[in-house]
């Protein structure tokens, strides 16, 4: 029989998930089904569970689910349990396991794809939610000078920036309106709200954008989101939405589900070029 995996979200009939998973099959021989599924804002768990009950071997979770899939599995990878958020499940031997791919899949794109190295950088995180918490410990491995998570809710960032600091790792948290008072510019900004999906701008001072900053939005689209057009008209050059993050997320998972981990580069130009 056909396997059948499914990627969770609200909203999801934007999701490239399905074509990156049937070519990711495609390459590597194995039999599945792929489908996006739209959860209701206050109804995921069930929606999971009834997914599981049908037979259903594994599943992506996306904004704005990735917080109670962390509460939903049974048993954690350590950069889940890191995270404190899940977007990648599966079921083994009765039970829920749940992953997290999002920070995996972001220093790819970045650092791989993009050429743009992380280490020694002043990087800036906005948004407090699942997405940002996937990416924290993937950026924190990679010893930035400074790392600072910025939001709108400011005891939410403040919280989580506090969850990740150590003596060796400082994170701060704070307020949108807090970073008018920074000194210095960032050389990596990271757009982990939902903010682009609502095409919505956020309220961000045009300083925070280095001469030669990379300004990544996670979330992606057909056209220029609002967060790289505030990033454009601050005069960055180097702008790159979520799609290849989006690609290599998707492949560990792919590993984490079939034990193969699928080539990315030909799909990644395709869906780019598309």
């Amino acid at each position: 029989m056909t396997d059948l995996y499914a990627v969770f979200g609200n909203p999801i009939a934007h999701s490239k998930s399905p074509t990156i998973h049937a070519a990711f099959a495609q390459a590597t021989g194995e039999d599945l089904r792929y489908e996006a599924r739209l959860a209701p804002l206050n109804g995921f768990p069930e929606a999971a569970r009834q997914f599981f009950a049908e037979g259903g071997k594994g599943c992506n979770v996306t904004v704005p689910f990735k917080e109670e899939a962390f509460q939903l599995a049974d048993e954690l990878t350590s950069r889940a349990r890191l995270a404190g958020a899940v977007n990648t499940l599966k079921m083994e031997a009765g039970r829920l396991l749940g992953d997290n791919t999002d920070g995996a899949g972001l220093l790819v794109d970045i650092e791989k794809n993009l050429a743009f190295s992380v280490a020694n950088k002043r990087v800036l995180l906005l948004g407090a939610g699942g997405a940002a918490r996937g990416a924290l410990p993937a950026l924190l491995e990679r010893h930035s000078a400074l790392l600072v998570i910025a939001n709108r809710n400011v005891e939410r960032a403040v919280a989580l920036a506090e969850l990740f600091s150590s003596q060796e790792k400082r994170v701060q948290g704070m307020g949108f309106a807090d970073l008018a008072d920074f000194s210095e510019p960032f050389d990596l900004v990271i757009n982990a709200t939902s903010a682009s999906l609502n095409d919505a701008a956020l309220p961000l001072p045009a300083a925070i954008f280095a001469p030669d900053c990379l300004a990544y939005d996670m979330m992606y689209g057909r056209e220029e989101t609002p967060f790289l057009a505030q990033a454009r008209s601050a005069g960055v050059l180097k702008r790159a939405q979520g799609l290849g993050m989006l690609i290599e997320q998707a492949a560990e998972a792919f590993l984490f589900w079939r034990g193969k981990r699928p080539p990315t580069d030909t799909l990644r130009q395709t869906l780019l070029q598309a």
